[in-house]
């Protein structure tokens, strides 16, 4: 037997959808910021040198961000400060 649908069925639906696509903006938003502010930047590097270089230990993250700090101290390029 089939559930006829309802004003009074369709409010809490609607309202869960509404929540799960808001939630699904909020996700998307927190994964930009995390990635345009480079909070992500050693994950990725990990990945790929386990990807890439399977033989080779990766640098620690200590290691990893002070490279970093030195290559943007080297070369600049567009950066504002």
């Amino acid at each position: 037997m089939t559930e006829i649908a309802s004003p009074a069925n369709a409010t809490p639906t609607r309202l869960r959808a509404l929540l799960r696509a808001a939630g699904r903006v909020g996700g998307g938003i927190r994964w930009y910021i995390t990635n345009l502010m480079g909070d992500s930047a050693y994950a990725t590097y990990v990945a790929h040198q386990r990807r890439q270089h399977p033989d080779t230990e990766p640098m620690s993250e200590r290691q990893f961000w002070r490279q970093k700090m030195d290559d943007q101290d080297r070369n600049p390029g567009a950066r504002c400060c």
